[in-house]
Formats: structure tokens, C-alpha cells, sequence
């Protein structure tokens, strides 16, 4: 049974403001949705305890590599368990094992949201999130190699995430084979709030009036995700990150960014942002 929802973006790129949304929505409470309780939406794919509970296998005694192999087996076993849509949040990349099958299965899969954002503004927001440098950011955000929790000398709470480059992470969620993709940008869910989030919900086959919609986004506003956080913390604020919910806004780039920086960004991820409307088809800036 295909059960799962992947919720799939590159990091910073708005995926725990769709999630917090979804709980809003679901949950269809009074009081916003505690952020630090999504009830509605069931975690992250690369969680290392469910690894570890659903395989009986403790995954810190296995090579990345072995790790891979179960986890497709493992999406399986949730879907198949499921009574209901799952909704899951990824970060890795869509990515293929060495017998060519994807890490994400079809056979468990419902669907793909995935989440684009301007890599502009993503490279500001994965600064202050890994607390480096823009400049280490914009690096990362090109390095074919990089992803989370790849050190061996350092037990993570979730298990490696290859994310690559933010062009290819984008494509390989796009034209993931065999698998239903939408694609919903950030700057849309900003400009365009009950639209944007309406048809994300729909092509999920959950369908909610307008109404309920408009209070579930009110109820997910970047203040209420502020305010939160300050009163009481964000549990995946990184350790060294003054904050989770730092600003929010599309375009803030325009403030944190050389010249050089931004022309460094096109030259990295031009092809891609021109494909998703972040650069006119002259090479003009959008956002």
C-alpha cells in the first residue's frame, strides 16, 4: 500500500513551515499547533530511533552503506503499516542503491511535495542554521559530495543524508521516476499563501474549505513560529544557532550578499533557477 507523502526540500527552504501547517490543519484546533509537538506529520526519514526500533538493528553498528540498504525495506514496512496518509519530511536527496532501486521506494509512496527556494535566500538561512559563513554555505550548496551526518567519529541523531549539490538535490526530487512530484515554492507559499497551500493539500487527496485553510495558515505565521520559539525553544534548532525562525521573508539575500556571492550563485545554479522562474530568461533576478 502506498501510504507515504514525502515532504522533500533542501534544508531552509520552508519544509517545517508546511509541516507545522499540516498539524494546524489536521489537528484543527483552537490554539496553534505546539512546534514542538507536529503531531500531524510523522518526522524526518533519516530518524535514527525509528531505524533502530522498526529493524532491530542498531544502526550505529552498520557502515552508511549497510544503512542504506535497509532503510527502502524499511519505508516499506511504515507504508504497508500505516491506516492512514503518512506524512514524511526528507532532506536527503533522491537517490539510487548499487542494484539501481531508489532509497525512496515507489511501492511506498503516495506522492512528493517538494519544496523549492530561491538558493540565494537558501544560502543566507543555511548560514545562520550551521553557523558558518555565507561563504562556507555557498560552497556547500556546490559540493557533490556533502550531506548530514557523514562523519563516522560522531553518532548523529539521524542517519546520513546525501544531499549534493542544491541543483541536483532540486532535479533528483523532480524527475524522481515512477513517482507523482509537486512542486510548491516558497516564495509562492508567501505571496500566495491559501493557493499555494490549497493545491499542496489537495494533490495529497486531503481536501479542506477555504476556511479552514486561511486559519490553519494564520495559525502557522512566521510570528506564531517566532514567539514560540522564544518562549519556550525549537527542539531542531541546531546546537550554535541563535534561532530556528530567523526571518522567513523571500529577497532578504538583497542584504547579506556580495556582488561576487550572487554572481557565484547563478554561475553554480542559473540552469535551475531559470527552470523554476528565480531567473528571467535573460538572466535577470526575480526575487
Amino acid at each position: 500500500m502506498r501510504n507515504i507523502i514525502w515532504l522533500a526540500s533542501y534544508p531552509k527552504s520552508g519544509n517545517t513551515w508546511l509541516r507545522i501547517f499540516l498539524s494546524n490543519l489536521l489537528d484543527d484546533k483552537e490554539d496553534p499547533a505546539d512546534i514542538n509537538n507536529i503531531t500531524s506529520t510523522q518526522g524526518i526519514a533519516s530518524a535514527r530511533h525509528i531505524f533502530d526500533e522498526i529493524t532491530g538493528i542498531e544502526s550505529s553498528d552498520l557502515s552508511h552503506e549497510e544503512v542504506d540498504m535497509l532503510r527502502s525495506g524499511l519505508y516499506d514496512i511504515i507504508s504497508e503499516e500505516a491506516k492512514d496518509t503518512l506524512f514524511i519530511k526528507v532532506h536527503d536527496a533522491y537517490t539510487f542503491l548499487p542494484d539501481k532501486s531508489p532509497l525512496f521506494p515507489a511501492s511506498a509512496t503516495k506522492g512528493i511535495i517538494y519544496i523549492i527556494r530561491n538558493p540565494l535566500d537558501v544560502a543566507v538561512s543555511y548560514s545562520n542554521h550551521n553557523s558558518c559563513t555565507v561563504q562556507h554555505s555557498i560552497e556547500f550548496m556546490n559540493d557533490g559530495s556533502y550531506g548530514w551526518g557523514t562523519r563516522n567519529n560522531r553518532l548523529k541523531e539521524q542517519l546520513r543524508q546525501k544531499t549534493g549539490t542544491w541543483s541536483n538535490h532540486v532535479m533528483s526530487w523532480a524527475n524522481a521516476p515512477q513517482q507523482k512530484v509537486h512542486i510548491i515554492r516558497y516564495e509562492d507559499m508567501k505571496q500566495a499563501p491559501v493557493e499555494s497551500f490549497t493545491a499542496a493539500i489537495q494533490f495529497a487527496g486531503l481536501h479542506f474549505d477555504p476556511k479552514s485553510v486561511e486559519a490553519a495558515i494564520k495559525k502557522s505565521s512566521f510570528e506564531e513560529m517566532q514567539k514560540q520559539e522564544k518562549e519556550k525553544g525549537f527542539k531542531e534548532r541546531p546546537i550554535g544557532s541563535a534561532s530556528f525562525f530567523r526571518k522567513g521573508e523571500a529577497g532578504s539575500w538583497r542584504e547579506q550578499l556580495t556582488p561576487e556571492q550572487v554572481k557565484q550563485i547563478i554561475n553554480d545554479h542559473g540552469r535551475v533557477m531559470q527552470a523554476y522562474g528565480y531567473l528571467t530568461p535573460e538572466g535577470e533576478i526575480v526575487y
